[in-house]
C-alpha cells in the first residue's frame, strides 16, 4: 500500500509538473486525469481506512501486494517516459509560441508602419485629387474664355468682312485709281488717292473727293461699334511757296482735319473719328517715280471694329 500512494504521489506531482508545463489543450486534457486519479486517491484512501481495520486479512494478500507494487513501478517508468515526452512537446511548442509571439511583434510594427504610409499616401491622394479638381475647373474655366476669346474674334473678323462689303458696294462707282478697300490686320483700310480728293498743295477737298466722302458717311453713320482713324500721306518733295504750311507733316494733318469734318457734316459720330497726318514717313513705294509719288500721296480711312469685350476678356488670362 506504501508503494501505491508512493506511486499516486508521484503521478500528483507529474500531474503539477503537466499543469504547469504543457499547452492550454494538453493542460487541460492532463488535468482531467489529474482529476481522476484525485477521485481515486480519495476512494483509495478510504479503501485504506477499511484495510487497517482488515490488516490481519490483508497480510495474505502482502505478497499479491508486492507483485502489483512492482508492475506499478513498470506504469511508472511508462508514466515518467511519458512525462518526458510531454515535456519535450512542451519545450517545443513552448518555442513555436516564443517565435510567434517574436513574429507577431514585428508582423504589428510592419503594420502600423504600412498604415502610417497608408495615411501619408491618402493625405497625399487627396491633396493631389483637390489639385487636379482645382486644375480641371482652372481648365474648364479658361477653355470657356478661350471660347468665347474665339467666339468674339469671329464676331470681329465676320464684322471686319461685313464692314469691308458695306464700304465697297458704297463707293462701287469709283475705279480702282481712284480708291481701294482691302482688310490689313484685322482692319478696313480705304485708301483714297489724293488725285479724288485735293488739288496739289490744297486741303480743300474737290466736289468729287466729297461725294465719296458723303457716300462714305452715309455706309458708316449709325454704327457706334467702329473706331474711324483719318491718315493723312504725302510724298517727300518738300513744299514750296508762301511757307502756309511748315512741313508735309503739317499738310497731311490739315488734309486728314477737313476730311474728318466732312465725315461728322455727314452724320459720323465725333467720338469715333481721329484725325492724323504721318508726311512722307509712311510710303507705300518708293519715292522714285511720279508714278509711286502718286501713289503716296494718298489718304487712308482706317476703319476699326471696338474691340472692348475682347479686350476686357483677355485682362482676365
Amino acid at each position: 500500500m506504501t508503494h501505491f500512494f508512493k506511486k499516486l504521489s508521484i503521478l500528483t506531482v507529474i500531474s503539477l509538473l503537466l499543469a504547469s508545463c504543457v499547452a492550454k489543450k494538453e493542460f487541460d486534457a492532463v488535468s482531467l486525469e489529474r482529476n481522476q486519479l484525485e477521485n481515486d486517491k480519495t476512494r483509495l484512501q478510504e479503501e485504506l481506512k477499511v484495510a487497517a481495520e482488515k490488516t490481519n486479512r490483508l497480510e495474505v494478500q502482502v505478497e499479491d501486494l508486492q507483485g502489483k507494487n512492482v508492475a506499478l513501478k513498470n506504469d511508472l517508468d511508462i508514466l515518467i517516459k511519458e512525462l518526458k515526452k510531454v515535456q519535450d512537446d512542451y519545450t517545443r511548442i513552448k518555442q513555436l509560441y516564443d517565435n510567434l509571439l517574436t513574429n507577431s511583434s514585428q508582423l504589428s510594427t510592419d503594420i502600423a508602419q504600412q498604415q502610417q504610409r497608408l495615411l501619408a499616401i491618402e493625405d497625399e491622394l487627396e491633396i493631389e485629387q483637390k489639385r487636379n479638381q482645382e486644375l480641371a475647373e482652372d481648365l474648364s474655366k479658361r477653355e470657356a474664355k478661350v471660347a468665347e476669346l474665339e467666339r468674339l474674334i469671329a464676331e470681329k473678323d465676320l464684322a471686319v468682312q461685313n464692314l469691308k462689303k458695306r464700304v465697297t458696294d458704297a463707293l462701287l462707282n469709283f475705279g480702282e485709281n481712284d480708291l481701294s478697300v482691302e482688310v490689313k490686320n484685322g482692319k478696313v483700310y480705304v485708301s483714297l488717292a489724293e488725285k479724288l480728293l485735293f488739288n496739289s498743295g490744297s486741303t480743300k477737298v474737290d466736289e468729287k473727293g466729297v461725294g465719296a466722302l458723303k457716300q462714305l458717311a452715309n455706309a458708316l453713320k449709325g454704327n457706334n461699334e467702329i473706331n474711324i482713324m483719318v491718315e493723312g500721306h504725302t510724298d517727300n518733295v518738300p513744299l514750296s511757296g508762301s511757307g502756309k504750311f511748315e512741313d508735309n507733316w503739317d499738310l497731311s494733318v490739315i488734309r486728314a482735319t477737313s476730311i474728318v469734318r466732312i465725315l461728322i457734316d455727314n452724320g459720323i459720330l465725333n467720338e469715333v473719328i481721329t484725325a492724323s497726318g504721318r508726311g512722307e514717313f509712311s510710303p507705300v513705294a518708293e519715292n522714285s517715280t511720279a508714278e509711286n509719288k502718286a501713289l503716296n500721296r494718298r489718304t487712308e480711312i482706317i476703319l476699326t471694329p471696338k474691340l472692348d469685350k475682347l479686350f476686357q476678356l483677355l485682362e482676365t488670362y
